[in-house]
């Protein structure tokens, strides 16, 4: 069963089992492709937009000034590429409202 806190790929792969009467394996399977879709995608600089749910946007950092807050040290931050997530209206919608 599901993991108090934690939705796991295991989870989505028995709800697809569940509605879709697919295998243990093709369900694990199908959720194991979409996502390394995802990855590949995020990999070549796209963005990942899944209508109704929300979008994975990357976004490139440049280089700053950072200070170490327990020594006050300034220490360079080095540019690199974050993932961000944001909910769709839909999705904001639904967890507010249950």
């Amino acid at each position: 069963m599901r993991s108090v806190g934690t939705l796991t790929r295991a989870d989505l792969a028995e709800a697809i089992n569940r509605k879709m009467g697919l295998s243990r394996a093709e369900s694990l399977d199908a959720i194991e492709t979409i996502l390394r879709h995802m990855c590949e995608a995020m990999r070549n600089g796209e963005n990942v937009k899944i209508s109704g749910f929300g979008s994975f946007v990357l976004r490139d950092k440049k280089e700053r000034i950072g200070r170490n807050p327990k020594t006050g040290v300034e220490v360079p931050i080095t540019p690199r590429r974050v993932m961000t997530f944001r909910a769709s209206q839909l999705l904001k919608d639904k967890v507010a409202n249950g």
